[in-house]
């Protein structure tokens, strides 16, 4: 008897410890023969722009390459950065290529849209981007004390502050404010059609009047900045950015700027 229980017990034992041993059906997996694919693309380390490299820029160069990276913004092709990197890079110093007067909208991302890093672009912003003396000092320590090549009036399509404008909208501080875009108002005093807010094609001719007339208060009021376009260090222009697909819009060099 105590022999059956013995050989019983040696059975039991023997069988759990092949059962312990045998891996379960459902964590075998076939060796996969396909190549190991990459989830996520690595991130471009870019150099921030040194001071060699921006003196060798002209204003047309600063131009060509903002345009360039607008078009990688609306094909949705942005440059992969390293951020972090190029924080560590420009601690101690910047060079960027141009100074950018925008609107405050929130649509409007002035660096991705010309798909620009750190250290690349100064950026300054106020509703209906106008000048006042706190940025026309922005924008010649952009210039003439850090040798960005470019000044950018960067207005867009139904921009509130234009309309509110137009509307003679009147709150707070923000009417003080919109007295600075009346001047665009006033030169379309020719426009043949509905002058409201409502009607958007009037509205886009007051924005272009707007960043017209911003580049001719920089000329006025910045002899700092007149000087050095006029001797060909920098350049002022102008662009609308359009709302509908993201693409900036250069208006004509040419063009003379308004009177104030």
């Amino acid at each position: 008897m105590k022999m059956l229980i013995r050989y019983t017990y040696f059975i039991l034992v023997s069988f759990l410890i092949a059962a312990c041993g045998e891996p379960a059906s459902e964590q075998v997996s076939e060796p996969s023969n396909e190549p190991a694919t990459q989830t996520q693309s690595e991130p471009l380390v870019e150099e921030v722009l040194t001071e060699e490299e921006q003196a060798a820029l002209t204003a047309h160069d600063v131009v060509g390459l903002l345009k360039e990276g607008n078009e990688r913004f609306v094909n949705n092709d942005l440059t992969m950065r390293d951020h972090s990197a190029q924080v560590r890079e420009s601690t101690y110093a910047q060079f960027p290529k141009a100074i950018v007067l925008s609107c405050v909208d929130s649509r409007v991302p002035v660096e991705d849209v010309f798909d620009r890093g750190i250290g690349d672009i100064f950026v300054a912003r106020v509703a209906g981007n106008f000048v006042n003396e706190d940025i026309l000092g922005s924008m010649e320590f952009a210039c003439k004390v850090s040798g960005s090549k470019l000044v950018l009036v960067l207005g867009h399509e139904h921009c509130g502050a234009v309309k509110a404008a137009i509307d003679g909208a009147e709150l707070g501080n923000i009417t003080a404010m919109l007295q600075n875009i009346k001047p665009a108002i006033e030169a379309a005093d020719s426009y043949e059609g509905e002058k409201s807010a409502s009607n958007e094609a009037f509205v886009h001719e007051v924005c272009e009047n707007n960043v017209r007339h911003t580049m001719g208060q920089i000329r006025e009021r910045s002899p700092v900045l007149r000087e050095m376009e006029e001797n060909g260090e920098i350049k002022i222009v102008g662009a609308i950015y359009d709302m509908d697909n993201g693409q900036v819009i250069f208006m004509d060099d040419d063009a003379t700027a308004m009177a104030e």
